[in-house]
Protein backbone atom coordinates (compact mmCIF):
# COMPACT_ATOMS: atom_id res chain seq x y z
CA UNK A 1 0.00 0.00 0.00
CA UNK A 2 2.80 2.43 0.90
CA UNK A 3 4.74 1.89 -2.33
CA UNK A 4 1.59 1.90 -4.46
CA UNK A 5 0.60 5.23 -2.90
CA UNK A 6 4.09 6.56 -3.59
CA UNK A 7 3.62 5.68 -7.25
CA UNK A 8 0.27 7.48 -7.30
CA UNK A 9 1.51 10.73 -5.78
CA UNK A 10 4.51 10.76 -8.14
CA UNK A 11 2.45 9.75 -11.20
CA UNK A 12 4.71 6.75 -11.85
CA UNK A 13 3.92 3.33 -13.28
CA UNK A 14 3.86 0.87 -10.37
CA UNK A 15 4.56 -2.86 -10.44
CA UNK A 16 4.58 -5.40 -7.62
CA UNK A 17 6.51 -8.68 -7.75
CA UNK A 18 5.69 -11.29 -5.12
CA UNK A 19 8.88 -13.28 -4.60
CA UNK A 20 8.33 -16.98 -3.95
CA UNK A 21 10.65 -20.03 -4.04
CA UNK A 22 9.34 -21.07 -7.47
CA UNK A 23 9.66 -17.62 -9.07
CA UNK A 24 11.93 -17.69 -12.13
CA UNK A 25 14.10 -14.88 -13.59
CA UNK A 26 11.90 -14.77 -16.71
CA UNK A 27 8.93 -13.99 -14.47
CA UNK A 28 10.69 -10.75 -13.55
CA UNK A 29 12.48 -9.46 -16.64
CA UNK A 30 10.26 -11.00 -19.33
CA UNK A 31 10.70 -13.71 -21.94
CA UNK A 32 10.58 -14.51 -25.64
CA UNK A 33 7.22 -15.96 -26.72
CA UNK A 34 6.68 -17.82 -29.99
CA UNK A 35 3.75 -16.29 -31.87
CA UNK A 36 2.18 -16.94 -35.24
CA UNK A 37 0.90 -14.13 -37.46
CA UNK A 38 -0.18 -14.44 -41.09
CA UNK A 39 1.33 -17.90 -41.29
CA UNK A 40 4.71 -16.79 -39.98
CA UNK A 41 6.15 -17.81 -36.66
CA UNK A 42 8.37 -15.44 -34.78
CA UNK A 43 9.61 -14.75 -31.29
CA UNK A 44 8.10 -11.70 -29.58
CA UNK A 45 9.43 -10.28 -26.33
CA UNK A 46 6.89 -9.99 -23.53
CA UNK A 47 7.96 -7.47 -20.91
CA UNK A 48 8.08 -8.59 -17.31
CA UNK A 49 6.89 -6.57 -14.31
CA UNK A 50 10.34 -4.99 -13.96
CA UNK A 51 9.39 -2.67 -16.83
CA UNK A 52 7.90 -0.02 -14.57
CA UNK A 53 9.04 3.17 -12.86
CA UNK A 54 8.46 1.93 -9.33
CA UNK A 55 8.98 -1.78 -8.65
CA UNK A 56 8.13 -3.40 -5.32
CA UNK A 57 10.04 -6.64 -4.73
CA UNK A 58 7.88 -8.04 -1.95
CA UNK A 59 9.55 -10.57 0.39
CA UNK A 60 12.61 -10.58 -1.86
CA UNK A 61 14.51 -13.11 0.24
CA UNK A 62 11.89 -15.82 -0.29
CA UNK A 63 13.18 -16.42 -3.84
CA UNK A 64 16.32 -18.36 -4.70
CA UNK A 65 19.61 -16.48 -5.29
CA UNK A 66 19.33 -17.17 -9.04
CA UNK A 67 16.02 -15.32 -9.18
CA UNK A 68 17.21 -12.56 -6.86
CA UNK A 69 20.12 -11.89 -9.19
CA UNK A 70 17.70 -11.14 -12.04
CA UNK A 71 17.44 -7.65 -10.59
CA UNK A 72 21.19 -6.97 -10.61
CA UNK A 73 21.46 -5.55 -14.13
CA UNK A 74 18.16 -3.71 -13.78
CA UNK A 75 19.23 -1.94 -10.60
CA UNK A 76 22.75 -1.10 -11.73
CA UNK A 77 22.38 -0.39 -15.46
CA UNK A 78 18.70 0.46 -15.78
CA UNK A 79 18.32 -2.24 -18.42
CA UNK A 80 17.71 -5.96 -18.86
CA UNK A 81 19.22 -8.41 -21.32
CA UNK A 82 17.05 -11.21 -22.70
CA UNK A 83 17.92 -13.37 -25.67
CA UNK A 84 21.12 -11.45 -26.30
CA UNK A 85 19.29 -8.13 -26.66
CA UNK A 86 19.52 -5.34 -24.12
CA UNK A 87 16.39 -3.30 -23.43
CA UNK A 88 16.30 -0.06 -21.49
CA UNK A 89 13.95 0.33 -18.55
CA UNK A 90 11.73 3.41 -18.19
CA UNK A 91 13.08 6.37 -16.27
CA UNK A 92 12.94 7.17 -13.45
CA UNK A 93 13.44 3.62 -12.19
CA UNK A 94 13.30 2.63 -8.52
CA UNK A 95 13.30 -0.73 -6.78
CA UNK A 96 11.92 -0.97 -3.26
CA UNK A 97 12.03 -4.30 -1.47
CA UNK A 98 10.81 -5.93 1.71
CA UNK A 99 12.37 -8.99 3.28
CA UNK A 100 11.43 -11.48 5.97
CA UNK A 101 13.66 -12.12 9.00
CA UNK A 102 16.30 -14.70 8.08
CA UNK A 103 15.24 -16.99 10.90
CA UNK A 104 11.86 -17.53 9.22
CA UNK A 105 11.37 -20.71 7.23
CA UNK A 106 11.85 -20.57 3.46
CA UNK A 107 14.17 -17.56 3.23
CA UNK A 108 17.43 -17.16 1.33
CA UNK A 109 20.03 -14.54 2.34
CA UNK A 110 20.46 -11.81 -0.25
CA UNK A 111 23.87 -11.89 -1.98
CA UNK A 112 26.13 -9.03 -0.91
CA UNK A 113 26.29 -7.75 -4.50
CA UNK A 114 22.50 -7.45 -4.56
CA UNK A 115 22.25 -5.78 -1.15
CA UNK A 116 24.91 -3.27 -2.19
CA UNK A 117 22.73 -1.99 -5.02
CA UNK A 118 20.08 -0.67 -2.66
CA UNK A 119 20.63 2.96 -1.73
CA UNK A 120 19.08 2.66 1.76
CA UNK A 121 18.07 0.02 4.24
CA UNK A 122 15.24 1.23 6.47
CA UNK A 123 14.22 -0.51 9.69
CA UNK A 124 10.43 -0.48 10.03
CA UNK A 125 9.46 -0.75 13.68
CA UNK A 126 6.10 -1.98 14.92
CA UNK A 127 3.59 0.92 14.90
CA UNK A 128 2.94 2.86 18.09
CA UNK A 129 -0.46 2.93 19.75
CA UNK A 130 -1.38 6.21 18.06
CA UNK A 131 -0.22 4.93 14.67
CA UNK A 132 -2.26 1.73 15.06
CA UNK A 133 -5.36 3.81 15.79
CA UNK A 134 -4.72 5.91 12.68
CA UNK A 135 -4.18 2.78 10.55
CA UNK A 136 -7.43 1.33 11.84
CA UNK A 137 -9.38 4.53 11.18
CA UNK A 138 -8.05 4.90 7.64
CA UNK A 139 -8.50 1.29 6.53
CA UNK A 140 -11.70 0.11 8.25
CA UNK A 141 -14.01 3.06 7.65
CA UNK A 142 -16.39 3.78 4.79
CA UNK A 143 -14.30 6.53 3.24
CA UNK A 144 -10.99 5.59 1.68
CA UNK A 145 -8.22 8.22 1.52
CA UNK A 146 -7.30 9.27 -2.00
CA UNK A 147 -3.74 10.33 -2.80
CA UNK A 148 -3.27 13.29 -5.11
CA UNK A 149 -0.36 13.77 -7.50
CA UNK A 150 2.38 16.06 -6.19
CA UNK A 151 5.10 15.47 -8.81
CA UNK A 152 5.76 13.73 -12.11
CA UNK A 153 8.51 11.50 -13.41
CA UNK A 154 10.03 14.38 -15.34
CA UNK A 155 10.14 16.48 -12.18
CA UNK A 156 11.79 13.61 -10.28
CA UNK A 157 14.52 13.43 -12.94
CA UNK A 158 15.01 17.20 -12.72
CA UNK A 159 15.32 16.94 -8.92
CA UNK A 160 17.90 14.19 -9.34
CA UNK A 161 19.95 16.40 -11.65
CA UNK A 162 19.72 19.30 -9.20
CA UNK A 163 20.83 17.10 -6.28
CA UNK A 164 23.92 15.94 -8.19
CA UNK A 165 24.90 19.58 -8.73
CA UNK A 166 25.03 20.40 -4.99
CA UNK A 167 28.70 21.15 -4.19
CA UNK A 168 30.67 19.49 -1.42
CA UNK A 169 33.88 21.04 -0.08
CA UNK A 170 37.08 18.93 -0.17
CA UNK A 171 37.18 18.55 3.63
CA UNK A 172 33.60 17.23 3.59
CA UNK A 173 34.26 14.67 0.85
CA UNK A 174 37.44 13.66 2.67
CA UNK A 175 35.36 12.95 5.79
CA UNK A 176 33.02 10.75 3.73
CA UNK A 177 35.98 8.81 2.32
CA UNK A 178 37.48 8.32 5.77
CA UNK A 179 34.15 7.05 7.11
CA UNK A 180 34.02 4.40 4.40
CA UNK A 181 37.66 3.39 4.83
CA UNK A 182 37.16 3.08 8.59
CA UNK A 183 34.52 0.37 8.02
CA UNK A 184 37.22 -2.01 6.78
CA UNK A 185 38.89 -3.95 9.61
CA UNK A 186 42.16 -4.41 7.71
CA UNK A 187 42.70 -0.63 7.40
CA UNK A 188 45.05 0.98 9.95
CA UNK A 189 42.57 3.84 10.55
CA UNK A 190 39.75 1.46 11.50
CA UNK A 191 38.62 1.75 15.16
CA UNK A 192 39.32 -1.18 17.43
CA UNK A 193 35.66 -2.14 17.50
CA UNK A 194 35.64 -2.45 13.72
CA UNK A 195 38.82 -4.54 13.69
CA UNK A 196 37.36 -6.87 16.30
CA UNK A 197 33.74 -7.26 15.18
CA UNK A 198 33.49 -6.48 11.44
CA UNK A 199 34.07 -9.07 8.70
CA UNK A 200 34.21 -6.54 5.87
CA UNK A 201 33.04 -3.02 5.29
CA UNK A 202 31.32 -0.78 2.79
CA UNK A 203 32.14 -0.79 -0.91
CA UNK A 204 32.66 2.25 -3.18
CA UNK A 205 28.89 2.14 -3.79
CA UNK A 206 28.53 2.93 -0.10
CA UNK A 207 30.50 6.13 -0.65
CA UNK A 208 28.33 7.01 -3.64
CA UNK A 209 25.16 6.42 -1.61
CA UNK A 210 26.53 8.48 1.27
CA UNK A 211 27.35 11.50 -0.88
CA UNK A 212 24.25 11.42 -3.07
CA UNK A 213 21.88 11.14 -0.13
CA UNK A 214 23.81 13.83 1.77
CA UNK A 215 23.31 16.17 -1.20
CA UNK A 216 19.58 15.51 -1.12
CA UNK A 217 19.44 16.08 2.63
CA UNK A 218 21.25 19.40 2.22
CA UNK A 219 18.60 20.56 -0.25
CA UNK A 220 15.84 19.41 2.11
CA UNK A 221 17.44 21.54 4.82
CA UNK A 222 17.44 24.57 2.51
CA UNK A 223 21.18 24.60 1.83
CA UNK A 224 23.07 24.35 -1.45
CA UNK A 225 26.18 22.76 0.03
CA UNK A 226 26.92 19.49 1.80
CA UNK A 227 27.82 19.73 5.49
CA UNK A 228 29.22 17.21 7.97
CA UNK A 229 25.77 16.91 9.56
CA UNK A 230 24.28 15.77 6.25
CA UNK A 231 26.73 12.87 6.04
CA UNK A 232 26.15 11.90 9.65
CA UNK A 233 22.37 12.04 9.21
CA UNK A 234 22.29 9.62 6.26
CA UNK A 235 25.10 7.34 7.49
CA UNK A 236 22.79 4.82 9.15
CA UNK A 237 20.39 4.06 6.27
CA UNK A 238 23.19 4.30 3.68
CA UNK A 239 25.68 2.01 5.45
CA UNK A 240 23.83 -0.41 7.73
CA UNK A 241 23.38 -2.98 4.94
CA UNK A 242 26.97 -2.57 3.79
CA UNK A 243 28.73 -3.35 7.10
CA UNK A 244 28.93 -7.09 7.75
CA UNK A 245 29.67 -8.42 11.22
CA UNK A 246 31.87 -11.42 11.89
CA UNK A 247 30.84 -14.30 14.13
CA UNK A 248 32.28 -12.66 17.25
CA UNK A 249 30.36 -9.45 16.58
CA UNK A 250 27.09 -11.35 16.15
CA UNK A 251 27.75 -13.40 19.28
CA UNK A 252 28.42 -10.25 21.29
CA UNK A 253 25.10 -8.77 20.18
CA UNK A 254 26.55 -6.03 17.99
CA UNK A 255 24.51 -4.57 15.16
CA UNK A 256 25.61 -2.60 12.08
CA UNK A 257 23.98 0.50 13.61
CA UNK A 258 26.16 0.14 16.69
CA UNK A 259 29.26 -0.06 14.48
CA UNK A 260 28.16 3.06 12.57
CA UNK A 261 27.66 4.89 15.89
CA UNK A 262 31.21 3.88 16.80
CA UNK A 263 32.49 5.27 13.50
CA UNK A 264 30.68 8.58 13.94
CA UNK A 265 32.18 8.89 17.42
CA UNK A 266 35.78 7.97 16.58
CA UNK A 267 36.37 9.21 13.02
CA UNK A 268 37.36 12.90 13.34
CA UNK A 269 35.59 15.47 11.21
CA UNK A 270 38.88 16.94 10.02
CA UNK A 271 42.50 15.89 10.20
Amino acid sequence: MLVRTLGQVLSLKFSRIQFTPDLMPADIVGTQVLTEEQGRRQFVFREGPVFANLVLADEINRATPKTQSALLEAMQEGSVTVGGQTRKLPRPFFVLATQNPLEMEGTYPLPEAQVDRFLFKLLVEFPSREELVEIMNRTTGIEKPVASTVATGEEILAMEKLAREVPAAPHVTDYAVRLIMATHPERPEAPEGVKKYVRYGASPRGLQALMLSARVHALMEGRYNVAFDDLRYVAYPALRHRVFLNFEGQAEGYTPDRIISLLLEEVPLEI
